[in-house]
């Protein structure tokens, strides 16, 4: 496995002051007090910082928000739509400055994560420009003395808490499609990861009038449960853990205030034999094995490509939707296994700056901790073995920063913890299985229910199993991310409503209303 040296930030550098955004304004905190931003790939270096929000800075946020809204929502679409436009044309002139920033707070690598993370907000922002026509109702059939229709009028202010894993990403599913209905916005970035979130709030206010789009940095304690109690906020969506999640629905449901959470996972992988070209029949392979050579060999190139895009290594399995229970036929059970482990040693680890670094840094000390304590519970589990990794560097280069390894650990049973809890970190569990049957109960065997991922040749066997997992959203032979126009939300504990795509923007940021007319006559 290869290691770079860490070189994003030093003590030297300066330290710079990022604003938060309020009424079309960078400002500062009313309470006068800073918190510091660090970077994750060199431990307990200050790279910036930002304002210590107070929950008189949401109110003033959120005054601003109320103020703009009944011009926002009067706009024609045509404006909005512009509007978000304008704002997609200038994210990218400036995908650099944004994706670098990222990998700086976030610790994600700039080549395999932050960069497709900034060109992603782009994407998004043109996609529901696109669609921010389609906020519209229906005329019912009613007689000629009846018009009776429906409006789909925008909620008002919503409140868009973010995450630290992927701050662009999340905002890109959350913002412009919150915008294009006709509502106004308040971020809450992350205290972790906010830089990103506050250019972006930098270039929205070039192109909204003001108090559109707030943002604001803090707690979450101070900053997310303020706005999830304030009676003048009309929707909070939030993204992260689901015990936060829980918290905040609970603050936003007990004043009956609308609400998404899109919450945690533990996602299962479910390879079958057929997903692997050499474990198909060989009846034929004598008068074929020339011609079939290159594509069976690419067909096995992508089942471990996407077997690793899918596990989210190269975000440091810092993703709810990472693949991280991966289940494997039997009969290939110890191939697929050796070949990922491979893959998963190949990997660079390193300084997240670097273009030829596949996997950064983990985001803090407390997330780095927790994923150090299962893996020491892999290690000592009787019966469990990590073919590659399961343990922190302790020394070189990568102890400087909040660094793990890739690590995959076989021999563990469904019911262990440490293949039922999210541990938000690069680790992987493998488990064989025989029956189809088996397989799906294990799958479905959690609290969880946000991704899951199929790999098998057999449209029969793939689409069949996709309908029995209970997960909200399925990839079959493939691992990417979201893309616009999907619609993207879990089952059970992993959340409520959903985004990405223009159902989710008219059922997330619109609310019905019926209007029935009674006509006059027009007589003989």
């Amino acid at each position: 496995m290869t290691t770079h040296t860490p070189t994003t930030s030093s003590p030297e550098r300066g330290v710079e002051d990022h604003p938060m955004w309020v009424g079309g304004e960078p400002v500062t905190s009313l309470g006068e007090e800073w918190h510091q931003v660090h970077n994750p790939a060199r431990r307990e270096s200050v790279i910036a910082r930002v304002p210590a929000g107070t929950v008189e800075d949401v109110e003033r946020a959120v005054a601003a928000a109320r103020r703009a809204f009944p011009a926002w929502r009067a706009l024609h679409f045509t404006d909005r739509a512009q509007a978000l436009l304008a704002i997609a044309d200038e994210l990218e002139s400036r995908i650099e400055e944004f994706a670098k920033l990222t990998a700086l707070d976030t610790g994600n690598a700039l080549r395999t994560q932050a960069r497709p993370e900034a060109t992603n907000l782009v994407a998004m922002f043109r996609y529901f420009a696109g669609v921010a026509g389609e906020v519209k109702g229906h005329t019912l059939p009613a007689g000629d003395n009846q018009l009776q229709y429906t409006r789909l009028e925008p909620l008002g202010v919503v409140a868009a808490i973010l995450p630290w894993n992927s701050p662009l990403m999340i905002a890109a599913f959350k913002v412009p499609a919150a915008l294009a209905a006709g509502n106004t916005v308040i971020l809450k970035a992350a205290e972790d990861a906010p830089l990103a979130i506050l250019l972006l709030a930098e270039v929205c206010n070039k192109h909204l009038p003001a108090g559109v789009l707030n943002a604001l940095t803090g707690s979450g304690s101070v900053i997310g449960e303020a706005l999830a109690l304030h009676p003048g906020v009309d929707k909070v969506s939030f993204t992260g853990s689901t015990e936060v999640g829980r918290r905040v629905g609970g603050h936003a449901g007990a004043r009956l205030a609308h609400q998404s959470l899109e919450l945690g996972g533990k996602n299962p992988s479910i390879v079958f034999p057929d997903a692997l070209s050499g474990s198909v029949s060989s009846a034929t392979a004598s008068a074929t094995a020339t011609s079939t050579a290159t594509s069976t060999a690419t067909d096995d190139d992508e089942l471990y490509s996407g077997l690793l895009l899918a596990s989210r290594f190269t975000r440091q399995g810092q993703s709810c939707t990472a693949g991280s229970r991966l289940y494997v036929h039997e009969n290939i059970f110890d191939e697929v296994v050796g070949t990922l482990s491979s893959r998963l040693d190949a990997l660079t680890v390193g300084d997240p700056l670097d273009e030829a670094t596949d996997m950064g840094a983990v985001i803090n000390a407390k997330q780095h901790s927790a994923i150090s304590t299962f893996l020491d519970e892999g290690r000592s589990t009787p019966g469990m073995k990590a073919v590659i990794g399961g343990s922190e560097p302790t020394e070189g280069p990568l102890t400087e920063g909040y660094y793990h390894l890739p690590t995959l650990f076989t021999g563990a049973r469904n019911d262990f913890r440490i293949a039922r809890e999210e541990i938000f970190g690069p680790v992987l569990v493998a488990i064989p299985w025989r029956t189809v049957d088996e397989v799906v109960e294990m799958a479905n065997d959690t609290n969880y229910g946000l991704a899951a991922y199929i790999w098998s040749h057999n449209l029969d066997d793939a689409l069949n199993t996709a309908h029995r997992l209970e997960a909200g959203w399925v990839q079959i032979n493939q691992g990417g991310g979201q893309v616009p126009g999907q619609s993207y939300g879990g089952y059970k504990q992993s959340g409520i409503g959903r985004e990405v795509s223009l159902e989710g923007m008219l059922a997330g940021f619109t609310q019905t209303k019926q209007i029935n007319v009674k006509l006059r006559g027009t007589g003989a």
